[in-house]
């Protein structure tokens, strides 16, 4: 797609904060928030960004690079480029088209789309949506029976992986969550909504297509047995009485034919607890920086991760994606591809599909622009000689 609208072309929109700050004008602030916002003083966060800053490359000069070969095999999914929507949760409540508009977008790009098991569409209407690959995130909310019902239902229309998130025992202290009245704006009561209801008068557009949507929805893929569909404001509850456990891999085995990815992990211990428990890949991943504050940026710990799996599975990472050249970063230092969050969001909530699509362009051609800077034609040629890596950083030498 290259003839955008007015509202995501350039020079309106050319980067990816660009399309952040459209976000933030067209959100309420507790929207906003929720997609922005990270955990307790958010020191995770900015870190996962600025790891990215700290790595510098060392470019090929004096080569021609006519054409670069973005293409990836990932889970045995042939990808355009090696960036993966990552799971965001609610995305509907982002814009009315949510999860659907995201996983058609990804299709048309040519790349995967991963939907959250806290989703405001039936899976089975975001993965007729796409054209590409589209994987499942499992959150074990409602129990095994609740998340076995999921699973059957997205075998049948046609999810070929699994991403188990593995860092959510709890929520985390997301602070600007706490004082923007999320859990009362989400509970239903108008009485606690009272004192947060003034942050959406400015913002009348999201508030018609909000109620144009039938307000806030249950969640259709979290069907609890003898209760049916999961509230999302009993999310945080379930999260705490449901934590995955490595042993419940071997449980997930059993049920699910396709590989499994374990999302969360940080240290080279749980790279091998999750071959051990017979997972196909993992995620480098703090969640974006939205459950324990003051862990390592995901990027400085990759290498520690690529180590202790030595090859034997798919190295993933999420984190600070905001530019192409992050992409080529990641990729460098051991990732296979990496997922992108924020970055789509923010597009999603600017212009719905065509805001996501654009995010997607944008890194598309940010990574394609750099890998030719860098003197690069094709992606399994870029490796750690194209970078320079901190002395400090665990496990880089």
């Amino acid at each position: 797609m290259n003839n955008w609208p007015r509202s995501v072309s350039p020079p309106y929109v050319v980067n990816i904060e660009d399309l952040r700050r459209k976000a933030e004008r067209r959100l309420p602030r507790a929207v906003f928030d929720y997609v922005d916002g990270g955990a307790e003083a958010e020191k995770t966060m900015r870190e996962n960004t600025r790891a990215f800053e700290t790595l510098t490359f060392r470019p090929r000069n004096a080569v021609a690079v006519p054409q670069c070969d973005l293409r990836v095999n990932i889970l045995g999914a042939e990808l355009s480029f090696p960036a993966i929507l990552a799971p965001v949760g609610y995305s509907r409540m982002i814009h009315p088209a949510g999860e659907c508009a995201a996983s058609s977008a990804a299709g048309k790009a040519g790349t995967a789309y991963i939907l959250s098991t806290i989703a405001g569409y039936k899976l089975e209407d975001v993965r007729a949506a796409s054209s590409g690959p589209i994987w499942y995130q499992l959150y074990m909310i409602g129990g095994r029976p609740a998340a076995e019902a999921a699973l059957e239902r997205a075998m049948a229309a046609g999810y070929s992986a699994l991403f188990v998130t593995i860092d959510t025992g709890m929520i985390g202290n997301r602070e600007r969550d706490t004082r923007n009245g999320i859990g009362q704006l989400m509970g239903g009561n108008w009485m606690g909504m009272i004192p947060y209801l003034s942050q959406f008068f400015s913002r009348p557009g999201w508030v018609a297509s909000y109620l144009m949507d039938g307000g806030l929805h249950k969640l259709p893929n979290v069907i609890v047995p003898g209760k049916g569909p999961m509230s999302l404001m009993d999310v945080s509850d379930a999260l705490s009485d449901s934590a995955v456990t490595w042993r419940d891999f071997q449980w997930l085995r059993e049920v699910w034919p396709g590989p499994i990815v374990a999302k969360g992990v940080l240290t080279g211990d749980d790279a091998r607890r999750a071959i051990d428990a017979g997972a196909a890949g993992v995620v480098v991943s703090n969640h974006g920086g939205r459950q324990l504050d003051g862990v390592s940026a995901t990027l400085r710990a990759l290498p520690e991760i690529v180590k202790a799996v030595n090859g034997q599975i798919e190295v993933l990472m999420d984190g600070g994606v905001r530019r192409g050249a992050d992409i080529v970063k990641a990729i460098c230092m051991g990732a296979r591809a990496v997922l992108v969050g924020r970055a789509y969001a923010y597009g999603l909530a600017a212009a719905g599909e065509t805001g996501a699509a654009r995010a997607i362009e944008i890194l598309r051609t940010d990574m394609e622009r750099t890998m030719k800077l860098l003197g690069c034609s094709c992606i399994g040629e870029l490796d750690r000689t194209y970078v320079d890596v901190p002395r400090d950083w665990p496990g880089a030498s």
